[in-house]
């Protein structure tokens, strides 16, 4: 399919295509999003893109917010189904759980595309899935630590994402990965902070008080990066410098983690995009105008960004769109 024109979502990120173009197929059409929630800011920045593509391609986007409760969603993709939507859009809170409802979307000839998410059903329930590679994300995260703290003795907490989803699955895997075979790098803690910044903080500061004040801590692992911005103000709290005293990385690359880049309180992040809708709406303007079944699996980058990569031209890049 010809793109005629692109949305630049930030300097440095890959070039993402943009619903605006693709010919118009996809006007007029009505296309219900069940989303998790608002838990982070690269949720809200998500949400945001995909209602800004919606409206430049003229399609009539029902908005569900499932406020992290899967039964939200399932009642939402219900409502989808009854109302007779051309397509639906999902961003499954946890992987499991979702035969039955697939199924009446299939039985109903309604496709339906994940976002950002993994589910644990059959592949024949959806027609793609947009997301990253979420082991490559936490591989890259723990690449990063190897390589930074080389044979230096490092006690890692991590801070994981909501229980039972593909993320905190995902991310941890890779990070595990990651560190296989470097006996010096161990993860003593891991705990859920739910991918929020409060949680985030709280369980920090149990980690902090369990582990002599946080002097045992080497480094700092989050699955997001709202969860490490509150596990950075939780080390600040214990009188300790998040950055040098103990090392931070984290997963998304949303405006605050570059601010706290800028400032020495964080050391990486690995960018997950927050524009899973263009690719989505590309798949289901060729499937339903001209019959072409997408790949199974679309494929986002994962970029690491340190501080030697412009964080302050970073945040003003990307803190208009939703975050």
């Amino acid at each position: 399919m010809k793109i005629l024109s692109k949305l630049a979502v930030a300097a440095g990120l890959a070039t993402l295509l943009s619903s605006a173009a693709y010919a118009n197929g996809l006007e007029g059409k009505t296309i219900g999003f069940s989303q998790i929630g608002s838990e982070s800011g690269w949720r809200a920045a998500e949400t945001s893109v995909t209602k800004m593509e919606a409206e430049k391609l003229g399609i009539n986007l029902k908005f569900a917010d499932a406020q992290q409760k899967q039964e939200n969603q399932i009642k939402a993709i219900r409502g989808f189904i009854a109302q007779g939507v051309d397509a639906i859009l999902v961003a499954p809170v946890v992987a499991t759980g979702w035969d039955d409802v697939l199924g009446e979307a299939k039985d109903a000839k309604i496709p339906v595309v994940l976002l950002d998410r993994g589910v644990d059903a059959s592949q024949d329930l959806y027609l793609t899935s947009v997301a990253s590679d979420q082991v490559k994300e936490g591989r890259v995260a723990g690449d990063w630590l190897v390589k930074t703290v080389g044979d230096k003795d490092c006690k890692v907490v991590e801070l994981q994402g909501t229980v039972g989803s593909t993320p905190a699955i995902n991310r941890k895997k890779g990070f595990e990965e990651a560190i296989a075979g470097h006996d010096n790098i161990k993860i003593i803690r891991s705990q859920t902070g739910d991918f929020t910044r409060s949680k985030g903080k709280e369980v920090m500061e149990g980690f902090i008080k369990a582990e002599n004040g946080g002097k045992d801590i080497c480094a700092m692992y989050a699955h997001n990066d709202d969860m490490a911005v509150g596990g950075i103000q939780a080390i600040k709290d214990a009188g300790l410098k998040p950055g040098s005293d103990i090392l931070v990385v984290s997963i998304d690359g949303v405006p605050d983690i570059f601010k706290a880049m800028e400032a020495g309180e964080a050391n990486a992040t690995v960018e997950l995009t927050p524009n899973m809708a263009g690719p989505a709406y590309e798949a289901l303007d060729a499937y339903l105008n001209g019959g072409k079944t997408p790949e199974k699996f679309i494929i986002t980058e994962s970029k690491l960004y340190t501080p030697a990569d412009d964080p302050a031209g970073e945040y003003e890049r990307r803190k208009g769109l939703g975050y």
